[in-house]
């Protein structure tokens, strides 16, 4: 089975949908890559524009600045892996499996048999897991919310939580383990590649060993 997301791109995201020339769905694909090389610092619509062979003016008019590029990959994202929350767990019954599958998903890269938009997988994850806090750790994070702009991951911190809430109804925090729970699976891999003294990771460097962490941390704040 196969598919596609399609991001519905608001001007607020994109001025224009890149999906929809050659040219755009160029910007975005090599962007990431570019991004991912150079890092989110580094990276500018002028090496993006000569890597693309394109100009600097035909980015700006799909996308205001390099935070809403780097919102909208992260934004496509937040959508492939809450559908595939939803189609693997659509099978299991035990709510403990569900919690585990997803904590495995989060620490994964996205698998790319499933999905035809050419976006280069291992690239994304490394920027998920380096610049992801980025499009909100900002002073203009109150009006971008405003805009719906962080829905897609608001979407799947709710879906995380309501596994939480079927496993065990009465635990008070569903909402805040569950982003915590997200973001702690980006910190660990980079603080396990960067900094490893701030994991106990350093000596076996493995994502199994953060998935292991999670299912800890989940399962001793919420089992009954």
């Amino acid at each position: 089975m196969q598919f596609q997301i399609r991001i519905q791109a608001g001007e607020r995201l994109a001025l224009r949908d890149p999906e929809d020339t050659t040219l755009g769905r160029n910007i975005v694909r090599q962007g990431l890559v570019l991004m991912h090389q150079l890092g989110f610092e580094h990276f500018t619509f002028k090496k993006l524009a000569e890597a693309i062979n394109t100009t600097e003016a035909s980015i700006y008019r799909y996308f205001e600045n390099k935070h809403r590029l780097l919102l909208y990959i992260l934004t496509w994202y937040w959508n492939y892996l809450e559908y595939l929350v939803v189609f693997t767990l659509q099978n299991l019954q035990d709510p403990e499996q569900k919690i585990k599958k997803v904590i495995e998903l989060l620490v994964n890269e996205l698998p790319d048999e499933m999905d035809q938009s050419g976006l280069d997988k291992q690239a994304l994850y490394h920027i998920v897991i380096a610049e992801s806090s980025k499009v909100y750790l900002t002073r203009e994070v109150e009006e971008i919310n405003k805009n719906q702009l962080f829905k897609p991951y608001k979407d799947l911190c709710a879906r995380i939580a309501t596994l939480f809430q079927e496993y065990n109804p009465a635990y008070p925090y569903p909402h805040s383990l569950a982003s915590t729970v997200v973001e702690t699976a980006h910190f660990q891999y980079f603080f396990m590649k960067h900094l490893p003294r701030l994991t106990d990771f350093n000596t076996d460097p493995k994502v199994s060993n953060i998935e292991a962490f999670l299912e800890n941390l989940v399962f001793s704040a919420i089992r009954k």
